[in-house]
């Protein structure tokens, strides 16, 4: 019997490349640059399955040119790569990796807010430029963590691991999300529930954790930034275009926040230049990247993908309409 053919569009960790070996045919994508469109489209021509990142487009145009395409796994938590009522149209089933990345993006938010905060990659681009002439009393003083404000926008999984982090630093923690916690959840992570200019009025450090929808594209804007303190600080560990990028330079340059820490980008991969000040820190999408995180939301992605051609309901299907044909 004939194995499925699947299309894997970025080179996967060893173990998860094993698994996909055991029940399919599997067309990689080696080269480390990710593949251009037109190639995606020619090799996607007579696959039945796809395992994809957020850089693949899932839309009428490639459904068109994968007839035979039945189900696709994304290897993150956001989909809005995806088309996902153009997929559900076609029959085909979608999923994703969520879960398995909150502790590890968590923890890195809290390194952007540290950094930032205590102007780190100033510091180290001093030592390396020979240029330190040795300790002094007002050198590159930063803002402190302990005790302060942590505002978090986004109270879903990867926003609670972040407040659960802001105890060892007795933080006081105030949240909106488009659906208020229940009160033993606001209990257990010590989070007060507020509107969300009033998180942006009174947080010292404002961290976002919303999905990209329509309702949050441009989330953050000129108004948002006027509202905030001139010491405080974002962080965005969430999706590039929940901020408004043109907007976020001119509050840097005009004063009105004091940095920001940014793992995402409005259309990334570019960063705007505006961006490339000493008081903003910049990661090229790196919340999610240790090993064992990767390798675990490739496993989930494999996973995903045999479990639908068992004839099993795919454990992250995010559209079920699909599974029902």
């Amino acid at each position: 019997m004939d194995r499925p053919k699947i299309f894997v569009t970025h080179r996967l960790f060893e173990g998860p490349q094993a698994k996909l070996r055991e029940k399919f045919e599997a067309d990689y994508w080696s080269d480390s640059e990710r593949p251009a469109r037109a190639e995606v489209l020619r090799r996607i021509a007579d696959k039945e399955g796809l395992i994809c990142l957020l850089t693949e487009k899932i839309d009428n145009e490639l459904l068109a040119a994968a007839p035979r395409l039945r189900t696709v796994a994304n290897i993150a938590v956001g989909f809005d790569n995806i088309d996902l009522d153009a997929c559900t149209r076609r029959g085909v089933a979608v999923s994703n990796t969520p879960g398995v990345l909150d502790d590890t993006t968590a923890d890195f938010a809290w390194t952007l807010l540290m950094a930032v905060a205590r102007r780190l990659i100033e510091g180290d681009a001093l030592c390396r430029s020979g240029q330190w002439k040795g300790w002094n009393l007002d050198q590159l003083v930063g803002a402190d963590i302990w005790g302060k404000t942590l505002g978090i926008l986004g109270f879903g999984r990867i926003g609670r691991a972040v407040a659960r982090r802001a105890r060892g630093f007795n933080m006081r923690v105030i949240y909106n999300d488009a659906m208020r916690a229940p009160v033993e959840v606001e209990n257990e992570f010590r989070a007060e529930y507020m509107e969300g200019d009033a998180v942006l009025r009174e947080a010292d450090f404002v961290s976002l954790h919303v999905p990209l929808l329509p309702a949050t594209r441009g989330l953050i804007g000129p108004r948002e930034f006027g509202l905030m303190k001139p010491s405080a600080f974002l962080i965005n560990t969430s999706r590039g275009p929940v901020v408004q990028e043109a907007a976020l330079i001119a509050a840097l340059e005009q004063g009105q926040i004091a940095g920001a820490a940014l793992d995402v980008f409005e259309r990334e991969p570019q960063i705007g230049h505006g961006l490339l000040r000493p008081n903003v820190v910049l990661a090229p999408h790196l919340a999610s990247a240790s090993l064992e995180t990767r390798t675990r939301m490739a496993m989930m992605a494999v996973e995903n993908t045999i479990a639908f051609f068992e004839g099993r309901r795919p454990p992250n299907l995010l559209n079920p309409d699909a599974w029902k044909k």
